[in-house]
C-alpha cells in the first residue's frame, strides 16, 4: 500500500519571506516534469536522489578518504591536487566517475564536511510538522505560514495533501507554488487546503513553452482558468528571461490572459532572471545551458511592469 504520508524533499527553509505573505517555512519537494532552461534548482528536477560533489568543501584524502573506502562500484578514485584556502595547504580530492556511480549514497553518509551529498531525502508528514511547529509564533505575528514548493509539488500530490491537511488543522496559512502542470483532479484534492496559489507562467506560446520548459502550455493555462473559475486566490509569477520570454508581444499576451482570469488574480509578480543556481549544475555534473545570459536591467523590468499594470493588474518586481 502506498505511503502517502512520506514524501521526497530536497530542502526545508525556515524564515523565508519571498514565497507568500509574512514569515514562512518553505518545503521544497523533489521531482519536476518540466526542465526549464533557466532552472536555478537542478537538484530539484530528478525524482530520484543524485550525488552532488561540492569540491571546495572537501578536507582532502590525507585528512579523510572515507568515501573511497565505502564506494562499492569504483566510481571514486584519487583525483587532482590543489591549494585549499580552507585547509590552508595543498590537498588531494576525489575524482567522481558518474558512469560507474549507482547513487547508493554510501559516500555521502561518511563525508564529514558534506562535500559529497545526496540531493534528496525521504521525510514523513510528522517530521515536517515538527519543523513547522517551531515557527508558529512567527507566522501569527507576521501573517505568514507554510509554502510548499519544488520541483513541482503536485508530482507528489498525495503527500502534499496529507501535509497541507495537517497545516490547516493547525490553522496555518498555506501557499502552493506550482507550475500548473498536473492533472486537474489532483489539484481538486489539494486546493481545499490552500489559501494562495503561486502560479508560474513561463510563455504564452505553446511551441515556445515546449522549447523552453520541455512541456506545452495548454494544460497549464487551462488549470489556471479552472482555478480562477472556482475563486482560488492566485498570485501569478512570471520569470523574465532576456531573449526568451520577455518580448513585448509575450508580456502583453501574458497580461491579457491574467486580466481575463478576473478577480482571482490578486497579484502579478515578475521575477528577474538570475544565475544564483548555476554552480549547482557543476556539482551534479551537468552543463548550465544559459551560461552567457545576463540578468535583465532595472529599466527593462520597470517597462515590463508598466505593460502589465496597463491591463489593470497589481504588479511587483522580485
Amino acid at each position: 500500500m502506498e505511503n502517502v504520508r512520506t514524501g521526497k524533499i530536497f530542502d526545508i527553509q525556515r524564515y523565508t519571506v519571498h514565497d507568500g505573505p509574512g514569515i514562512r517555512t518553505e518545503v521544497f519537494l523533489k521531482g519536476c516534469p518540466l526542465a526549464c532552461l533557466w532552472c536555478h534548482s537542478p537538484d530539484s528536477q530528478a525524482f530520484e536522489d543524485e550525488i552532488a560533489w561540492f569540491e571546495i568543501k572537501c578536507i582532502g584524502l590525507d585528512n579523510c578518504g572515507k568515501c573511497l573506502e565505502v564506494c562499492p562500484t569504483g566510481a571514486l578514485a584519487k583525483g587532482r591536487k590543489f591549494y585549499s584556502k580552507f585547509e590552508k595547504k595543498e590537498i588531494q580530492v576525489i575524482d567522481l566517475n558518474r558512469d560507474k556511480c549507482d547513487k547508493c549514497g554510501l559516500c555521502a553518509g561518511v563525508c564529514p564536511p558534506k562535500a559529497l551529498y545526496l540531493t534528496g531525502r525521504d521525510i514523513s508528514v510528522d517530521e515536517v510538522m515538527k519543523i513547522i511547529d517551531k515557527d508558529r509564533l512567527f507566522y501569527r505575528r507576521s501573517g505568514g505560514g507554510v509554502t510548499v514548493s519544488g520541483g513541482e509539488p503536485m508530482a507528489q500530490y498525495k503527500f502534499v495533501k496529507a501535509l497541507l491537511k495537517e497545516c490547516k488543522n493547525r490553522g496555518l496559512h498555506v501557499c502552493l507554488d506550482t507550475s500548473g502542470y498536473a492533472e486537474w483532479e489532483h489539484y481538486r484534492e489539494v486546493l481545499e487546503y490552500v489559501d494562495l496559489v503561486l502560479y508560474d507562467l513561463k510563455h504564452m506560446d505553446t511551441l515556445q513553452s515546449q522549447k523552453l520548459t520541455g512541456v506545452p502550455n495548454e494544460l497549464i493555462l487551462e488549470n489556471a482558468r479552472k482555478m480562477a473559475a472556482e475563486g482560488v486566490a492566485l498570485q501569478i509569477r512570471i520569470p523574465v528571461i532576456p531573449g526568451y520570454n520577455d518580448s513585448e508581444e509575450n508580456i502583453r499576451a501574458t497580461s491579457e490572459y491574467c486580466a481575463k482570469l478576473g478577480p482571482s488574480v490578486k497579484l502579478v509578480q515578475i521575477l528577474p532572471y538570475h544565475r544564483l543556481g548555476s554552480a549547482k549544475y557543476e556539482r551534479l555534473g551537468k552543463k548550465y545551458k544559459l551560461e552567457e545570459l545576463k540578468p535583465p536591467g532595472k529599466e527593462h523590468m520597470k517597462h515590463c511592469k508598466n505593460i502589465i499594470e496597463s491591463y489593470g493588474l497589481k504588479v511587483i518586481i522580485g
